[in-house]
């Protein structure tokens, strides 16, 4: 029998020069800035929104969600919790408002402004568990299970995969960007994160004639910025970590004084987070985008670097349990896709390690399979979707700090795609997660 040959590599990107390469917008560009939540624009792109406004180039801004699960800012805010769901729906709508007047300060006008309205905090759930026949998500402060918002892009529609996808996808297609400026896979918020993926998804199932740039911009990973603080003369710079595996480009402001101003009209996030806040006001924004991982007859094994450290928001009592990621290799042998996962140390009782497989093949993303295989001191169990799967459909392997995860590419339908993802969680308190990937298998 002949023996096959498989090769490993390190994905490393070699940064070849500093200060990084410039974002450069074109005269034919349409900018679509991609938000989470209101603030994220002006935090991530405010330097690229202002140049677009001056070059006359059409900017039209869409968020995802109206904010309305930030319960601390929410306290400081309004000087008392915020627990009623029509209170904090309320605040929802005032978060709206913040984000009108900021668009106001750089220009662009509010027709050009998009609001989806799906929920603060639930949307990576959406995208693990809720589409096809499962239920609609239940936001998590406003206990509603559809937008509740009147001002909308589409109030009523359910909290479920398909409606995300449906409403980016009406964005794209009526505005047809040339660049989109979005959330990053590796940020740290779950809401950011899903953001990417199903933008990624919305791109695919549109097949557009002149595909988008896309442009990721960080806003949450562990203790990043630094320093943190109103530096508005330094550069941000991305977390060592991840310097060297993105190519990253920049935006020098000419002035961070529309920054300023702008973030200042969030004031519900800006009175409870200042120094947070005024770290992203610097003399430049930095964009960054990791390449596909191509699975293909010559590539057939890679390992990802990943460092991990206990977040600075963490409690004690949380970083005593602190399990990270420190990397994770994707392998693809006779028929199986092999996700294997480093571990900064054993998986304790409390603490949950988390991989995500989801498989894409063009247009059939809602009813194509998405695996989550939640391993735990004691075991493991296979969902796809919230749906419980016999334990045999994959083979897991352990070790103290190791865990493989080999999975049938038939039980994922033969994709052409996989979006692959892992976190580690102590008691759904995030520890660390490992950015969404896309695995190309079409090679």
């Amino acid at each position: 029998m002949q023996q096959k040959a498989y090769y490993m590599v390190i994905l490393h990107v070699a940064m070849s020069t500093t200060p990084y390469e410039r974002v450069i917008l074109q005269p034919n560009d349409r900018v679509l800035v991609a938000a989470p939540h209101p603030d994220d624009e002006v935090l991530g792109c405010t330097g690229i929104i202002e140049q677009a406004g001056e070059m006359g180039l059409p900017v039209r801004i869409v968020f995802l969600t109206y904010g309305d699960a930030n319960q601390w800012s929410f306290i400081v805010y309004r000087k008392w919790p915020v627990l009623n769901p029509e209170d904090v729906i309320s605040m929802g709508y005032v978060r709206h408002d913040e984000a009108l007047e900021a668009a106001d300060v750089l220009k662009v006008s509010r027709e050009n402004l998009t609001f989806l309205g799906y929920p603060d905090f639930g949307t990576e759930n959406i995208l693990c568990a809720h589409w096809g026949d499962n239920p609609p998500y239940r936001g998590l402060l406003t206990r509603v299970t559809e937008v509740p918002y009147n001002n909308a892009l589409r109030p009523g529609a359910l909290y479920k995969g398909e409606d995300v996808l449906k409403d980016l996808k009406s964005v794209i297609n009526e505005f047809q960007p040339t660049k989109i400026f979005l959330s990053h896979p590796a940020d740290h918020n779950r809401d950011h994160r899903a953001l990417y993926v199903f933008t990624r998804v919305a791109l695919w199932d549109l097949k557009l004639k002149n595909t988008p740039e896309l442009y990721p911009y960080l806003v949450h990973y562990s203790n990043w910025p630094e320093p943190q603080g109103y530096y508005p003369t330094e550069s941000l710079e991305p977390p060592p970590h991840l310097e060297d595996q993105i190519a990253w480009e920049t935006h020098v402001l000419t002035s961070n004084d529309l920054k300023l101003e702008a973030l200042k009209k969030h004031k519900s996030q800006y009175s409870s987070n200042t120094k947070y806040l005024l770290s992203f006001v610097r003399a430049n924004e930095l964009f960054g985008n990791f390449p596909p991982v191509e699975l293909t007859t010559f590539l057939r094994s890679v390992m990802v670097q990943h460092h991990s450290e206990p977040s600075g928001e963490l409690l004690d009592a949380e970083r005593v349990h602190f399990v990270g990621i420190e990397r994770y290799g994707i392998n693809l042998q006779d028929g199986n896709l092999v996700f294997s996962v480093e571990l900064s140390g054993p998986l304790a009782m409390e603490v949950e390690a988390s991989v995500y497989l989801f498989g894409y093949r063009s247009g059939n993303f809602a009813e194509m399979p998405k695996l989550h295989v939640s391993v735990r001191d004691f075991g493991y169990t296979v969902y796809d979707q919230n749906r419980k799967l016999p334990h045999d459909v994959v083979q897991v392997s352990r070790k103290p700090k190791e865990i493989s995860i080999r999975v049938p590419l038939e039980v994922l339908e033969n994709p052409q795609k996989i979006l692959a993802s892992a976190k580690v969680e102590l008691v759904e308190v995030p520890l660390d997660s490992a950015p969404w990937r896309v695995l190309d298998l079409t090679g």
